[in-house]
């Protein structure tokens, strides 16, 4: 008895109370008044009756402390955004229906990574031939100025 006395208390005593009751997907935190509608293993879909507000500083709180996070204020939505290395991409909370809130918690994926790193190298190129083009375009121009330069040189 006095062996399982002593385990429970470590336990108790090494156990992370922080995190002791609260649900997460994803290591994401989820509203605890959320009623589930999808769940997936890339995608967790909640609505809520309190108000945009109400959610919005929920995750306020519990994202605090979290680096690499940015909250975007959209017109429909409060998009949550993690930039850094965890397994959730981003946190969505509408902002349609005052009476109920949707949540929506989305996994990172390759394919968001690779289209964002394709978008950057298109876009690197895409900027360099424009750049050449109008290089090579005001190097005619000059070109062409200067030659007729030479030849009122040489004519007068």
């Amino acid at each position: 008895m006095k062996r399982l006395t002593t385990l429970l208390v470590a336990f108790f005593l090494c156990y992370p109370f922080s995190f002791a009751g609260a649900e997460t997907f994803l290591e994401a935190p989820v509203f605890p008044q959320g009623k589930e509608v999808k769940r997936t293993g890339s995608r967790l879909e909640l609505k809520t009756g309190l108000s945009h507000k109400e959610v919005h500083s929920f995750y306020e709180e519990a994202l605090k402390d979290a680096e690499n996070i940015k909250f975007r204020e959209w017109k429909d939505a409060t998009y949550i955004e993690d930039d850094g290395s965890r397994p959730w991409h981003s946190i969505t909370i509408s902002k349609g229906d005052p009476k109920e809130t949707e949540i929506i918690i989305v996994k990172d994926n390759w394919t968001w990574i690779i289209g964002t790193l394709l978008l950057r190298y298109v876009g690197v190129f895409v900027v360099l031939m424009v750049l050449f083009l109008g290089m090579s375009v005001s190097g005619k121009i000059i070109f062409s100025s200067m030659k007729k330069i030479e030849e009122k040189k040489a004519a007068g």
